[in-house]
């Protein structure tokens, strides 16, 4: 009985299925060491061509130019700056940028920063971490003086507050105390305190990709400092006319200590009158007086006759 042609039997009318020839399947794990084998074989034999000295000398730059650029890039991006001290002259001619943590505020234009360089500080490689306990700051934080703006100046060496002295430090306070800001070191001031720009962190994108906004221009538009115009002063890329402008809408607007007006004593009037005085008698003897005062001190009768 003859069989009937299948077509998944592709011709073949037996019923016994066609012996296909096997193939060979090469065994990649030992081609692989074979492979390996070899190339050492061959460096091997190049190697034995060259002279011995070159073979050295070929090292040791190798080596050498490694441990260089190891050590670079620890100061550059891994070695934090303890205290002022360690800032060293060619750290302000590069102009270095650094990141840290705010760890304490005493003035309205000045902070203590500790510097956490580099990597571990934050989630989510979090495995260093800032000190919160006052012994253990002691000679590890930068003492950071804001460029580019004075502040109303507290109560110093006896002589008495300015007015918004306070409140101008409660805003520098509530702005950055804790928080991490970027800092571009720029000299060493009289009082060995860090003149530097600051910026605070970006809200969205890493610093490397967007810059945050610069705090002396904020506290310009709050109106609690005025632009810095003494000898040696730093405005940066944004340039004194921007300090100034920020500064004449704050007055515009009344906002922070132009609240009454543009009438109050500047803390560089504030700095010259003390220095110029002899005594605090004659200091306060000197001090502009407002409206206010003048009215007081005239008494009903001269502001009735307008004396």
């Amino acid at each position: 009985m003859p069989t009937i042609p299948w077509p998944w039997r592709n011709g073949n009318t037996s019923n016994t299925p066609s012996d296909k020839p096997k193939l060979d399947v090469p065994n990649n794990k030992l081609n692989v060491k074979q492979d390996a084998l070899a190339l050492s074989v061959r460096l091997q034999a190049q190697l034995a061509t060259i002279p011995l000295p070159l073979l050295a000398l070929t090292a040791f730059t190798l080596g050498a130019l490694t441990a260089s650029t190891t050590a670079f890039l620890y100061a550059r991006y891994g070695r934090r700056l303890r205290n002022s001290d360690w800032v060293t002259p060619d750290v302000f001619a590069r102009r270095r940028w650094i990141r840290g943590v705010v760890t304490t505020v005493g003035d309205a234009d000045n902070f203590r920063l500790y510097h956490t360089p580099a990597i571990g500080w934050a989630w989510p490689l979090k495995f260093r971490r800032v000190p919160s306990v006052n012994k253990d700051l002691k000679d590890q934080t930068l003492h950071i003086r804001i460029a580019g703006v004075d502040a109303p100046e507290g109560a110093h060496f006896g002589r008495p507050a300015q007015p918004y002295a306070a409140e101008s430090l409660a805003f520098l306070r509530e702005t950055i105390l804790g928080k991490v800001v970027y800092c571009q070191l720029l000299r060493r001031d009289q009082y060995s305190r860090i003149v530097a720009h600051v910026t605070l962190a970006p809200r969205i994108f890493p610093n490397a990709l967007a810059s945050g906004k610069v705090l002396a221009l904020e506290m310009l538009r709050a109106g609690w400092v005025t632009t810095y115009e003494q000898a040696g002063a730093e405005h940066g890329k944004w340039g004194k006319e921007s300090f100034l402008q920020m500064e004449k809408e704050a007055k515009a607007a009344r906002r922070g200590m132009w609240v009454k007006g543009v009438g109050a004593e500047s803390p560089a009037e504030y700095k010259r009158r003390h220095a110029a005085a002899g005594s605090l008698e004659e200091a306060e003897a000197a001090r502009p007086r407002t409206q206010a005062e003048r009215s007081r001190k005239k008494g009903w009768f001269g502001r009735l006759l307008g004396w």
